[in-house]
């Protein structure tokens, strides 16, 4: 490594522990190559969104004594997401791979069978000959110190790919709060609006209801203790405070989980849920069919709009 590879090491950590120490997006994609002890390694991590930890690796023929530390060391830096992870390498000398010469033989005696029978000229190209299957055998071939060797190749270019890909998620994240922290402030200036109408509706519709009793009983005597039992009774069936309030309280408490919290992809999809349920009982006790009814209506569809835009971004938060 050289001098300022180690100087700029201490920031690339901080950046790394900074990023999950805070909120993660399921999507990025990450590179990283490494080049020592005679082999080249490239490695490779998309990442998507999932209910839970979903790992696929892709390694090459012979690798398959790395594949646990390559999982564990996935386990360990991400906690949920579908994660396509390829590593590829490139031979580069004895100490790199082992090369099975009865297989590579074969090949070439099949290629030249193939070129005696359809005439074709030309000679086979040899880096497509290694490329075959059972040609290199890094895990068969090598020493126990050429394996060691290589695990610990691989364990520092997957650290690197991991550590591009927080950086990517991290970033991902920010944007994503951004997004919601407006939608959030939108929905609570929705549900002012709603507690201001139900306010002003409140009157209106216990005129309302009087006007209709009255047309009901025609000439008879409206008794106003009974008017005025109807008319609580229905007043607190439409009352929507209770729904505003625990509203008001779910765009908090998400709110507090934007600021930094890591893990938190659960949580909010938890609070959606929670936000949904009021909305729905918010437009199921909606006073009247016009007016102010009418507005706090729409605004109660417009509230759920906003928390339904919210769920599809929370499905990408870790």
């Amino acid at each position: 490594m050289n001098m300022s590879a180690k100087k700029s090491q201490p920031a690339v950590e901080e950046a790394v522990a900074a990023a999950r120490s805070g909120m993660m997006s399921m999507t990025g994609f990450a590179a990283a190559q490494s080049a020592e002890h005679g082999w080249s390694l490239r490695v490779t991590i998309r990442s998507v969104n999932h209910r839970f930890l979903d790992l696929h690796l892709r390694l090459p023929e012979g690798f398959e004594p790395v594949e646990p530390r390559m999982r564990k060391m996935l386990r360990e830096r991400v906690r949920r997401g579908h994660l396509d992870v390829t590593l590829n390498y490139e031979p580069g000398g004895k100490a790199a791979v082992g090369i099975n010469q009865e297989v590579a033989t074969a090949y070439l005696d099949a290629v030249k069978e193939l070129k005696r029978k359809f005439k074709v000229k030309g000679e086979p190209d040899l880096a497509g000959i290694l490329r075959l299957p059972g040609v290199i055998g890094t895990a068969a071939a090598a020493t126990e110190g050429d394996i060691a060797k290589l695990e610990e190749s691989v364990a520092r270019c997957l650290s690197d790919a991991l550590d591009k890909l927080d950086r990517m998620r991290g970033a991902e994240a920010n944007h994503l709060r951004e997004e919601m922290a407006a939608r959030l402030r939108k929905i609570a200036a929705l549900g002012s609006d709603v507690k201001e109408r139900a306010e002003r509706a409140r009157p209106v519709f216990a005129e309302r209801l009087r006007t209709r009793l009255e047309e009901l009983l025609g000439e008879a005597q409206i008794d106003p203790t009974r008017l005025a039992q109807e008319a609580a009774i229905a007043a607190e069936r439409s009352d929507v405070t209770e729904e505003l309030s625990r509203l008001r309280s779910h765009v908090q408490q998400f709110e507090q989980l934007l600021g930094g919290a890591p893990d938190v992809g659960k949580k909010l999809d938890f609070l959606l849920q929670e936000m949904q349920r009021e909305a729905n009982t918010l437009l199921s006790k909606t006073p009247g069919s016009d007016g102010e009814g009418l507005e706090i209506t729409r605004l109660g569809i417009e509230i759920k709009s906003e928390i339904e835009k919210l769920r599809e971004q929370v499905q990408n938060i870790e």
